[in-house]
């Protein structure tokens, strides 16, 4: 995988989605497919066993010792959004919506706890699916059914929306992300570190006189100031790279977008889960939309029906014209 700085390649996709947007999942998904389906992102359950979970409201009410005897002992693991329907007795359906799905009464715009973090009638804490990402080995999963239903494996373009934290660089005053260190809170020279960084806020009356300088980002200044892949509403960077790279279960390894800033301050080798992949034979397209807490995969009906039919992957045909928003679930209404 390596940056592609031409971003005419992309120009099919963009004739092909609707622009000025019309709330369908066709303002970040193209037309034109044989067939749709939805990969629902897996969501995550909270318990404690033996015991009811307590509300989030009960949590952050706790002093600090609770919480920490409290954290110790829940367990969390994978849920489907088959399972957690069936847990609130709603209904899964290819176009339901986690707020519904979770009878949640919580406003989006409002109390994200209100649908992000719910207690089921099992007593249990289900949490929703990440947005506009995926595990890694949900990604080598979809990865492996795609190549299988492509002449172009080796071939082939990535794209990542230019807004994923840190990703890009940029010239300012301060910079892209920071790190804060994670260690005793009772360890008195963490405690001033910490203090010091909360602290160190923008100078607005002295910034303006500032000059700016470069602020790192994942990507290199040069990728991060070249040719955008510009799709409405949403500016990407553009990869060249196979369906079959992202297939190895170590795919993260050799991303070009893999977080190095990140592992220089200890953390393990990450990668964000790719927005837009197509093969150089466009015989299928994969969005993961900022914002969608699954994956739209447009191809043939064979490869529709092989995605829904895979192990380790919850998928459903879905319609072309499908509306994906907050409030379009009316099953479970």
């Amino acid at each position: 995988m390596e940056w592609e700085p031409d971003t005419s390649v992309g120009e099919w996709l963009r004739e092909r989605l609707d622009d000025p947007w019309l709330g369908t999942m066709h303002d970040v998904v193209p037309r034109g497919f044989e067939a749709y389906a939805r990969v629902f992102h897996p969501a995550s359950v909270t318990e404690l066993p033996g015991e009811r979970m307590p509300a989030p409201d009960e949590v952050r009410e706790m002093p600090w010792h609770q919480h920490e005897a409290l954290f110790d002992r829940m367990v969390t693991s994978a849920v489907t959004w088959a399972q957690t329907a069936a847990a609130f007795g709603t209904t899964f359906h290819a176009g339901a919506q986690w707020n519904r799905l979770v009878r949640s009464p919580g406003d989006p715009l409002g109390d994200a706890n209100g649908w992000q973090q719910v207690i089921g009638p099992d007593g249990r804490e289900y949490n929703a699916p990440p947005e506009g990402d995926m595990d890694p080995g949900l990604v080598a999963r979809l990865a492996g059914i795609l190549r299988e239903h492509t002449t172009a494996p080796t071939e082939g373009h990535i794209a990542q929306w230019e807004g994923i934290g840190g990703l890009v660089g940029h010239l300012g005053h301060s910079p892209s992300r920071a790190f804060l260190q994670i260690g005793d809170r009772y360890d008195d020279d963490l405690a001033k570190h910490n203090r010091m960084l909360g602290a160190a806020t923008r100078d607005v009356f002295n910034d303006v006189f500032r000059r700016k300088t470069w602020q790192d980002g994942i990507l290199s200044r040069e990728v991060s100031e070249g040719p955008r892949f510009d799709l409405p509403g949403r500016p990407h960077v553009l990869f060249r790279g196979g369906i079959d790279e992202l297939a190895a279960p170590d795919w993260v390894l050799d991303a070009p977008w893999r977080d190095r800033p990140a592992e220089e301050h200890g953390f393990d080798p990450s990668a964000h889960a790719p927005s837009i992949v197509w093969p150089a034979d466009r015989a299928w397209v994969w969005v993961t939309e900022v914002d969608y807490d699954s994956t739209i995969v447009g191809g043939s009906t064979a490869l529709v029906q092989s995605l829904c039919a895979a192990d380790g992957i919850e998928a459903l045909p879905i319609g072309e014209g499908t509306t994906l928003t907050y409030f379009s679930d009316e099953v479970n209404a």
